[in-house]
């Protein structure tokens, strides 16, 4: 997918911002993508996934500044190794300060993030702000790769369905970063030498 159409852009961003939720692809994969900053639209995505509601969800971006919209602060040596991965399919899971965000953290102490590398995708978070992205599937199932499998698992329950074609990527790598140290917890698509 090389762009939105900028009317259709901005009817998902209002959509977005009303607390709903929907499909559309991601950097990745298919998501299930709604506010991060809506208890409303987080809860219903569990609901709709079945997910268990002991594990955060994986947050994308639009660059590393909206980081501290999550009371994340990040040493230098955090920096360098983000300038070096984003934007790019690396999921990183930081510590993140205060009460506030208790509804992602779900007991934890830490969220994962990822900026993503398509450009549009990057334009796009821009406007609807940072967003919980799961993939298109219920828990355990395997990931939506088109729109008319995100359909038969989802049917009318989401707000919309934005088509990007069949997608065939791997899921993220997701790392724990800390003072500068990287600690892989899932092998995906990028590979760390």
């Amino acid at each position: 997918m090389k762009s939105f159409p900028k009317e259709f852009s901005n009817h998902v961003v209002l959509v977005l911002r009303g607390g709903a939720f929907g499909v559309m692809p991601t950097d990745t994969l298919y998501g299930v993508v709604g506010s991060a900053f809506s208890e409303k639209a987080v809860s219903g995505i569990y609901r709709l996934k079945g997910r268990n509601r002991k594990k955060p969800f994986i947050i994308v971006v639009s660059s590393p500044r909206d980081l501290g919209k999550f009371n994340v602060h990040l040493t230098a040596a955090d920096r360098r190794i983000l300038r070096k991965i984003w934007p790019g399919p690396v999921s990183v899971v930081l510590p993140v300060g205060g009460k506030k965000f208790g509804y992602l953290k779900r007991g934890g102490a830490s969220l994962a993030f990822r900026c993503p590398r398509p450009e549009w995708l990057r334009k796009f978070l821009k406007k609807s702000g940072p967003l919980v992205a799961p993939s298109a599937n219920p828990e355990n199932g395997k990931p939506a790769k088109n729109i008319q499998e995100a359909k038969k698992y989802f049917g009318d329950r989401v707000g919309f369905y934005v088509d990007g074609g069949t997608l065939r990527s791997k899921s993220s790598t997701v790392i724990k970063l800390e003072e500068g140290k990287i600690e892989i917890l899932r092998q995906g698509a990028y590979k760390f030498s």
